[in-house]
């Protein structure tokens, strides 16, 4: 009968709670962004799965977009995005090739 969580303390200082405010907006929108970025790398692969080749590169370009701002806000590194994006464009070009 263990409980999931304890409960957390409320902060006493103004600067305190105010933070504590902060922290859930920041949460709320980081967990959208990432999740923004997961559906975008998910469109690509499906894309490229399926062997649609002008699909695949028009979601790139996409996917490409929102892994810079990911980036760029620190949700993760930018080396991450980096090898993120050479991954799903190796896998663009491939199929590429494939279709030529």
């Amino acid at each position: 009968m263990a409980s999931a969580k304890p409960k957390k303390k409320n902060p006493r200082l103004a600067s305190g709670r105010k933070r504590a405010r902060q922290g859930v907006k920041l949460n709320a929108a980081n967990t959208s962004l990432r999740s923004k970025y997961r559906t975008a790398v998910k469109n690509v692969e499906k894309a490229v799965l399926a062997g649609d080749k002008t699909k695949a590169t028009e979601l790139f370009a996409k996917a490409q977009s929102v892994l810079d701002t990911i980036a760029d806000k620190g949700i993760f590194h930018k080396n991450k995005a980096a090898r993120d994006k050479s991954r799903l464009s190796a896998k663009v070009k491939a199929l590429a090739t494939a279709a030529a």
